[in-house]
Formats: C-alpha cells, structure tokens, sequence
C-alpha cells in the first residue's frame, strides 16, 4: 500500500502543489484532514483542480483563516484528535503549516503522524533560511517517534542548502519540483515526472 504524508518546514511553501502531483503520480487519493480558512481556493479544491485522483472530505472545515486549534476555537468547534484516522488505501496526506501547528492545545501535527506511523515527507523550501528551518522540522519528526520517508524541495536549485540539510539530517533527497508557470495539471505533471523517480514513493 502506498501511503504518505506530506508536512513543510513552513506555510505557504508549496506542499499543496507537491500533494497535488504526488497524488497524480501515484494515483492515489488525497486527503486534509483539517481545513482553516473558507473564503479562498480550499487546499483540497486546489489538488481537485490541479490532479485528477479521489480528493476526500475534510474531517473539519473551519472557517477562520488560522492555526487550526485557533480556527475551531474562534468557530467554536471541538476537534477531537481521536476522529483523526487516516482513511484506508493509497493515500497522501497533507498536514496545515509546518509539523508543529498545533491541531488543539495539546496535540501538533507531528503527535498525529507519529501516532498514524505513515512515512512523512518533508517538503522544504530552497529559500535563505531552508537549512535551519528543515533541521529543526526533522528533528521535532524524529524526537516524537514519526517516520520520515525523504525531502522534497520547491523553488529554484540551491544545490549546497539542499545537499548539506540531506547530509547533516540522513534523510535522502526525493528531489525538486521547480516554480511552475502556468501552474495547471499537464504542466504540473511533467514536472513531476521529469524531477522524481517515481520508484523512490514504492
């Protein structure tokens, strides 16, 4: 069975668009469990456009654009984590934020993914200050016992950043998908295919 999940170092990084082609590569079903923030484009009507695979409901929508503990506090929801089980089959996960947003005032996302065991990837931007920020990210992964699969970097090649965060952290390089322009399905794809072995997700 094929099964990942997908954190970043940060938000807005482009782990979405990584999802996206991950899915479409894979053919796999994609799935957010939590969803912050209504009024724009949702992560799940971004994959759902851009990749032609199962894309199932979120288990909580909120509607304000925050951390979810936040969000479903401001909504005045409740989560509880314990409803938070990934569905069966081939299916890639993608988390909100970077691996220590916190889902309620006492569990983050990387508490959830070291209680599912499903192998993490950690998408990585290849910005200034990608280093720091994905070592960090690994190391809170590894300290609560979650598996991480590879790193996928996004943006422009920054062949040290992405070379010396692999080899401080042991973590193999997945590879990277560059800036796409136009952004849709068949580009993205491409993209994908021409910067991913596709056996390394196997």
């Amino acid at each position: 069975m094929m099964r990942f999940v997908v954190t970043g170092t940060d938000t807005g990084i482009g782990k979405t668009i990584f999802s996206a082609a991950l899915a479409q590569a894979t053919c796999a079903s994609y799935w957010k469990p939590i969803q912050s923030g209504l009024d724009e484009e949702t992560d799940s009507a971004t994959v759902a456009r851009l990749a032609d695979v199962p894309v199932l409901p979120e288990a909580y929508r909120l509607v304000t654009p925050a951390s979810p503990h936040l969000a479903a506090e401001l909504d005045g929801v409740e989560i509880d984590v314990a409803t938070l089980v990934p569905p069966p089959g081939d299916l890639i996960i993608e988390g909100a934020g970077g691996a220590l947003v916190p889902v309620t005032r006492a569990t983050l996302y990387a508490d959830l993914f070291a209680r599912w065991q499903i192998p993490v990837i950690v998408c990585a931007r290849t910005s200034l200050g990608t280093i720091n920020h994905s070592l960090l990210t690994i190391e809170a992964l590894r300290s609560r016992g979650a598996p991480i699969h590879g790193l996928a970097f996004l943006g422009d090649a920054v062949e040290d950043s992405e070379a010396i965060i692999a080899e401080i952290s042991g973590v193999p390089r997945l590879g990277r998908l560059p800036i796409i322009d136009p952004l849709n399905s068949d580009m993205l794809g491409e993209a994908f295919k021409a910067n991913f072995d596709l056996s390394d997700f196997r």
